[in-house]
């Protein structure tokens, strides 16, 4: 989810956190445990900050390590300690339980999206993204708005947001259904379908969807039930020639391909050597696929320069990458 969901829900679980007689009885660890449920709710997202390193870090471990099974023990015993520093006086067993709650309600929604997470690790690295949950979510994050609202005027937290989750367990079950029947859908109106990635939109009834079949790739939406197939690509597998080989070891490159499991490449000649593109086709936005790794090698097949991140046009690509625009030939 994004920051600001994450923000309101760690809230959230601080207002729940009321329906324990320990910390409702004691003002200095309810204190405690508000603090711990708003930083666990954000703690695993602190590789945000791999960003000032380079997209390539940031790409290849954001939502990997700081949101794997270690990682549920490891943040609340960091924190919760820390914490308790603070508030000396305050019950340090209810401080690290809740907040642990926050730490692992963090990662199990974000594996609800279609981003998703490497929430096994380490018993697998594979990306688990369910394709449910958009990122951000009008109706959990106005729920949540709401519910706070009604604890600052004077409501009961622990019933208001006991009420809540109720409510948002329907909410995600509901939804759920919806992904299944979309993915079925699918199936049923593209033959030889093997894999279904489905990326819910702000609206309920709007899914970007990318389809893989034996032989081609189907990038679609679908809108109350009715599909609408966007593109059709031809499945081209890596050649196995030099050009590739030294395009693959690139770091930017090889983070994109550590994290998509959707798209296509472009390759060209030009008079710098030669250029290689991978697209994810998953994230197709007014006719652009802006979620791309580009390399420019010369003629010895050394990189010139690289890029991978999100682009919306070919333009603010080429600067970032500080080359001459050239003619793509695409496979």
């Amino acid at each position: 989810m994004d920051t600001g969901t994450h923000i309101v829900m760690g809230l959230g679980l601080g207002g729940l956190a009321m329906l324990d007689p320990v910390v409702s009885a004691d003002p200095i660890t309810a204190q405690a445990v508000l603090i711990g449920t708003l930083v666990g709710s954000q703690a695993p997202d602190f590789d945000t900050i791999l960003k000032l390193k380079n997209n390539a870090v940031y790409i290849r471990n954001h939502r990997g390590i700081t949101h794997s099974v270690p990682a549920l023990l490891i943040w609340p015993a960091l924190l919760a300690p820390f914490i308790h520093l603070f508030f000396p006086e305050s019950n340090g067993l209810h401080l690290w339980l809740w907040t642990s709650i926050a730490v692992i309600i963090h990662v199990f929604v974000d594996i609800f999206n279609a981003y998703g997470t490497q929430a096994l690790y380490p018993f697998s690295k594979r990306w688990v993204a369910l394709g449910v949950i958009n990122i951000f979510d009008p109706f959990i994050f106005i729920t949540h708005l709401v519910a706070l609202a009604l604890w600052y005027v004077g409501f009961q937290p622990g019933i208001i947001f006991a009420a809540l989750y109720v409510l948002l367990i329907a909410y995600y079950i509901a939804r759920i259904w919806s992904r299944h029947r979309v993915a079925r859908a699918v199936a049923t109106q593209i033959p030889e379908t093997k894999d279904v990635i489905i990326s819910p939109s702000l609206k309920w009834s709007h899914y970007h969807i990318a389809v893989k079949t034996k032989r081609q790739f189907f990038v679609a939406n679908m809108t109350h039930g009715v599909l609408t197939i966007l593109d059709t690509f031809d499945r081209m597998a890596i050649p196995n020639t030099p050009i590739m080989h030294a395009a693959m070891n690139d770091k930017n490159i090889s983070a994109f391909l550590s994290f998509s499991p959707v798209y296509r490449w472009e390759a060209e000649r030009n008079s710098l050597g030669y250029e290689v593109r991978f697209i994810d086709l998953r994230y197709r936005s007014k006719g652009h696929y802006p979620f791309v790794a580009l390399v420019q090698l010369d003629h010895q097949l050394k990189c010139v320069t690289s890029y991978t991140g999100w682009v919306y046009s070919e333009d603010r690509l080429r600067k970032k990458m500080d080359i001459t625009p050239s003619k793509l030939i695409k496979n």
